[in-house]
């Protein structure tokens, strides 16, 4: 595990980010304590059966949001860490595979967290880990953030939840799911615009509704959302097809039918989408960080945040 920017796989072609997004990467000093706080709440909370899987999970998760947030503060770096691994831990737990298996329980069980997020202290039925947990974490961002801010990441958690459900349903008959449709729904099953919404919780800083929609702004948003979505399927690729089989609900398998191209090839076009993608994010962050305020430190937030992202290419996690 390192901060190189490449991964170490020769076999399939890789984006090149080294100019947009060089390494090494800026990390928090607390990213160990990160990583021990994520074992402990994972233990509070059982989210994650394999012990093996809860280590790989708190460290990939420490680590990264050291990386994700460098500049904040211990405790928001820990309860920022906790959202994503319930996230993850969810992710892996209820949905792809095991939503497609029983999609009744998953929308269920979406039910009753859209019941939390919707303000009620507790779930319909018996809250089980899962929904103690996310009580939990509204409880400690309640107190942390703005009410705006509050509204705006229940929201995002929400847009979460539906990318999981759709995931789920379009897994193992994805053949009407055009590349569109996956591009538009993607950031919301990596999870990338809810840590954009944490950041201003975090760091400190919240923008005004005109600098939030100015045209700038929402252009290194999406450059930043399309860039973690998409390395990150190049990065889980070979993972995730060597132990579930092919699958087509990728950018790669739907890069290979939009343009009837081999995996290589495929590879090839996704590479280069990425770094057209990081190219736009950083010409952004340079034109937004010369005066320094709010749009600054959005811009700044982002930053690290797409890098995180590129650092978790050669993580442990995704190796086979």
């Amino acid at each position: 595990m390192n901060d190189s920017t490449r991964t170490k796989a020769p076999a399939l072609p890789m984006p090149d980010l080294r100019d947009s997004f060089p390494g090494p990467f800026p990390a928090s000093a607390h990213a160990d304590d990160i990583e021990r706080h994520a074992t402990e709440w994972l233990g509070t909370y059982p989210l994650v059966a394999s012990e093996r899987k809860l280590g790989a999970l708190a460290n990939i998760t420490g680590q990264g949001m050291a990386r994700t947030f460098p500049a904040a503060g211990r405790t928001d770096l820990f309860l920022c860490a906790d959202l994503f691994l319930w996230l993850t831990a969810f992710d892996d737990a209820h949905g792809e595979a095991a939503g497609a298996r029983d999609p009744a329980r998953l929308v269920r069980t979406i039910g009753e967290y859209v019941h939390l997020l919707a303000g009620h202290d507790e779930p319909p039925g018996s809250p089980g880990p899962f929904g103690a947990a996310l009580g939990d974490l509204l409880a400690r961002f309640a107190q942390r953030a703005t009410p705006t801010q509050y509204l705006r990441l229940t929201a995002h958690l929400r847009d979460n939840l539906l990318g999981i459900l759709w995931e789920a349903h379009h897994i193992d008959s994805p053949d009407h799911v055009t590349l569109s449709d996956y591009l538009a729904m993607r950031p919301h099953t990596v999870f990338v615009r809810t840590l954009m919404v944490t950041a201003e919780i975090a760091l400190g800083h919240e923008l005004t509704e005109r600098d939030r929609s100015s045209e700038a702004a929402r252009e290194l948003r999406t450059a930043v959302a399309d860039l973690a979505g998409w390395i990150n399927d190049l990065a889980s690729y070979a993972k995730e097809t060597a132990h579930d089989g092919p699958t087509t609900l990728n950018l790669p398998s739907l890069l290979m039918r939009e343009h009837g191209c081999d995996l290589e090839e495929a590879f090839r076009l996704a590479s280069r989408m990425c770094e057209q993608q990081a190219a736009v994010a950083s010409a952004r962050i340079a034109e937004l960080t010369v005066v320094e305020g709010p749009l600054s430190a959005h811009a700044g937030a982002l930053k690290s945040i797409a890098s995180s992202y590129v650092w978790h290419i050669d993580h442990s996690r995704y190796q086979i």
